[in-house]
């Protein structure tokens, strides 16, 4: 039987003009932040904004053309979703994808774009894999899985060959992990080539499935929370994927949503990538614990098909998270020149007044005064200490509210 390293070196040879080989980006701010010597593997411009395509790819090629004649059918949050439809297209092929009823409206209408015809069905990826498998019962379409699959593990492992191509001497690597499929692939690459270099996978606190099966040493399953991280939300590992993560990968660890957050802002920021968060939820595992100084280190951003709702939350979180956004709500007599005095002081510290909300006629606010909230920019965590010693010095009652 065709090996799996086999297999990715075959993807790596077929993969044509479809497939792009993706730059591997140093970054001077991050490697400061970090400690290490910090390098991205820019996966979220590959076609589709994501990874996904090099698996999806790689599976349909290898369709018998009996398979093609019925079609195909997934399951996905997004971002394969996107991929196989890519692909289907490409070769065409039908195509037919179950997306749960949260997905990204943003996903989803790009999958439709790419011409697949889309089914909304339950409210996450396990569910919507359910009702995939029912609709291939039905009609011969053939199921293209989101990573349990040697075709789509084999595809996704192109990247680890392409990250040693550019920087052999690469000590670490950090890689998402929500089935596994890219994880598996990319560290069979590795230390098929070279197995010194430690590969570490990482989850979302909230759907740490991997986690718990690589510490329990058998497939475990995770009731999942809410997260951001929905393209990672994976409650059962694939059993594929766990064996070779199992076998192979150096660690599995998780980080929770609001570092997630805080690393997309700051990407945002400081190099203008726009990721969504599975993508980077490595970076915000190197951010947070700072766990290789002085190591070369390539973090895979592995994808930037972020919902633009989302976004907007993001920067204002991100902002609040880094005391540059400063939101207080104010209780004050509701009379003459009592804001004046709020106003002043928000002068005295050189903060910028974003937004301001009076209210007189709430239940919770007495009569005879009045409750202010308001918005607030500020330089950073400093400015907005001085400006909250300043008011409570001044016997200002107000309610920090980030």
């Amino acid at each position: 039987m065709e090996s799996i390293y086999a297999k990715i070196v075959k993807a790596n040879s077929s993969r044509g003009n479809v497939i792009k080989k993706t730059p591997l980006i140093h970054s001077r701010t991050f490697s400061n932040l970090t400690g290490s010597d910090v390098f991205f593997k820019a996966e979220f411009r590959q076609k589709t904004g994501s990874f996904k395509v090099r698996g999806a790819y790689y599976k349909i090629q290898n369709l018998s053309e009996d398979e093609k004649k019925f079609g195909v059918i997934a399951a996905s949050a997004g971002n394969h979703a996107q991929g196989v439809a890519l692909a289907s297209s490409l070769e065409n092929i039908r195509c037919t994808i179950v997306m749960p009823k949260n997905a990204s409206p943003a996903k989803v209408a790009a999958t439709r774009g790419y011409g697949a015809n889309v089914i909304l069905e339950g409210l996450n990826y396990d569910e919507s894999f359910a009702k995939a498998q029912e609709i291939s019962k039905e009609t011969g379409a053939t199921i293209i899985p989101a990573f349990d699959d040697e075709e789509i593990i084999s595809g996704q492992g192109v990247i680890g060959l392409e990250i040693l191509e550019d920087l052999p001497d690469v000590d670490e690597i950090y890689v998402p992990i929500g089935g596994g499929g890219l994880a598996a692939g990319t560290v069979v690459a590795i230390k098929e080539k070279n197995p010194n270099v430690k590969v570490i996978g990482v989850q979302s606190t909230e759907f740490p499935s991997m986690y718990d099966s690589v510490k329990n040493g058998k497939i475990s399953s995770c009731d999942g929370g809410r997260t951001i991280a929905d393209g990672i939300s994976v409650k059962v590992p694939g059993n594929i994927t766990f064996e070779i993560i199992n076998k192979l990968m150096d660690d599995v660890v998780i980080v929770d949503d609001k570092e997630i957050t805080k690393t997309m802002f700051l990407l945002m920021e400081r190099m203008k990538f726009v990721i969504e968060p599975a993508g980077a939820i490595g970076l915000a595992y190197l951010l947070s614990k700072k766990p290789s100084p002085g190591k070369k280190v390539v973090v895979v951003l592995a994808g930037g098909n972020v919902d633009m709702y989302l976004l907007g939350q993001i920067v204002d979180k991100g902002l609040a998270a880094m005391g540059r956004l400063l939101k207080i709500s104010v209780l004050l007599p509701d009379r003459p020149g009592a804001f004046k005095e709020i106003v002043d002081e928000i002068t005295m510290a050189s903060a910028n007044i974003v937004e301001v909300v009076h209210d007189r006629l709430s239940s919770n606010v007495n009569a005879g005064s009045a409750s202010v909230t308001l918005n607030l920019e500020t330089s950073g965590k400093e400015q907005a200490d001085m400006l909250i010693a300043s008011l409570k010095k001044k016997n200002i009652q107000f309610t920090l509210l980030t």
